[in-house]
């Protein structure tokens, strides 16, 4: 099945925290749109929650979102890396700081992705 979302989507690693009332939980995002994230964890909100989340970019800076749950898949704690997208899709409803490394990050990002592979001339 395609995406419907498109090549908008990054898939990266960025650590965060997360929390309804304050981003006290530690996970890792899966990928990253403009319009929201997968979070992968074992700690799951039901669909609706709004939460708090301190996204931890490359560079060290924090970007403070505020999210709202669309959808969860859980799993045991033990089988969560075996499994392709357990944890929570979230929406992103406001950027409360750094929102322009945010952006900066998915427009360098997208770039790098659409960059042609360099090819390698074989040797002789």
């Amino acid at each position: 099945m395609a995406d419907k979302r498109g090549l908008r989507r990054i898939r990266r690693r960025l650590s965060l925290r997360f929390g309804t009332d304050a981003p006290v939980r530690m996970a890792f995002t899966e990928d990253v749109t403009d319009r929201g994230m997968f979070i992968k964890t074992t700690n799951l909100y039901a669909p609706g929650t709004r939460i708090a989340i301190e996204l931890i970019m490359p560079d060290e800076t924090r970007v403070r979102i505020t999210g709202s749950i669309r959808w969860t898949k859980k799993v045991p704690p033990n089988m969560i890396h075996l499994v392709r997208k357990a944890g929570m899709g979230i929406k992103i409803l406001q950027i409360e700081s750094g929102e322009e490394h945010f952006r900066r990050f998915l427009q360098d990002a997208q770039s790098a992705k659409n960059q042609p592979q360099e090819e390698i001339a074989p040797p002789g």
